[in-house]
């Protein structure tokens, strides 16, 4: 891939900034910082060498873009959540984080159309979203213009961006909200004292990761109400592996240009062979 190079570089840079510190502020501003940076590189590449056809340009502007542009949407909102927090009970927090999750909501319920065509992973209209100088650009709902212009914007590569920056900041709204949920909770929790597996996870953390959304996409367990936080920390207890930023991977999954259920297909390959060996 023409800029896989420098999304690795900023992915590394990335994964060193979360594990280097707890302070969420820090991150939220190194975070900023570092999107910015490269951003700036990748519209310099684009207007220097342009694309060699219009299947690549779609290409960018819908999957490589977004890739770095989620991130900056991501720490800024991450910024501006986390700097305006109550340190009150965990009652009122619990509270302002569920509010700041209603209001990502809106975004998707007054993009609903794009959405479905995204998340179906449509591509009728690619032409007219994600190649630059289309009538009808959209302005994006954030004030993000230092990164939109003619030259590096189409009509829905911001919407793409921010679709899946909001992904990220409701899954860490969630989490925190479920860390102060526990702590009003801690008779209850601290009290079961759970038995170590001796069960352990030696097919790859991406297969795990796989598996755990297929389960959580099919409303195989109560219902399609379990949260994907619950399923992906059962599975690292039941078997013994820590899957870390699993979200981040499932957006990595999403982006294979190769099967996105890898893993699936294999299951059902060896499942097949197993019920053929059975019979003869």
């Amino acid at each position: 891939m023409k800029y896989q190079e420098l999304i690795s570089e900023f992915e590394t840079n990335l994964d060193s900034l979360e594990s280097c510190t707890d302070d969420i502020l820090y991150k939220a501003e190194s975070g900023i910082n570092k999107s910015e940076k490269c951003i700036k590189r990748l519209r310099r590449k684009v207007v220097e060498k342009g694309f060699t056809s219009k299947n690549e340009e779609i290409s960018f502007f819908k999957h490589i873009k977004p890739q770095i542009f989620s991130r900056l949407i991501y720490y800024v909102k991450l910024f501006n959540i986390e700097s305006k927090r109550p340190r009150s009970s965990s009652k009122y927090q619990v509270k302002y984080l569920n509010n700041h999750i209603d209001k990502l909501q809106v975004f998707f319920n007054d993009n609903l159309e794009f959405y479905h065509y995204y998340r179906r992973g449509a591509t009728t209209l690619d032409e007219e979203y994600f190649v630059r100088g289309k009538s009808d650009l959209r302005l994006p709902t954030e004030s993000y213009h230092f990164f939109i212009d003619e030259q590096f914007s189409t009509c829905q590569d911001t919407t793409v961006a921010t679709i899946m920056a909001y992904d990220m900041l409701i899954v860490y709204l969630q989490q925190e909200i479920k860390k102060l949920q526990k702590n009003t909770e801690t008779n209850k929790l601290n009290s079961m004292k759970q038995k170590p597996s001796n069960l352990f996870w030696t097919g790859s953390k991406t297969e795990l990761i796989e598996l755990t959304y297929a389960l959580h996409s099919s409303g195989a367990i109560n219902s399609g109400t379990a949260d994907i936080k619950e399923l992906a920390s059962m599975f690292e207890k039941l078997f013994n592996v820590d899957l870390g930023n699993y979200y981040h991977t499932f957006i990595e999954i999403r982006a294979r240009k190769s099967s996105k259920t890898k893993f699936l297909d294999k299951l059902t390959e060896v499942l097949i062979r197993r019920f053929k060996d059975s019979d003869e």
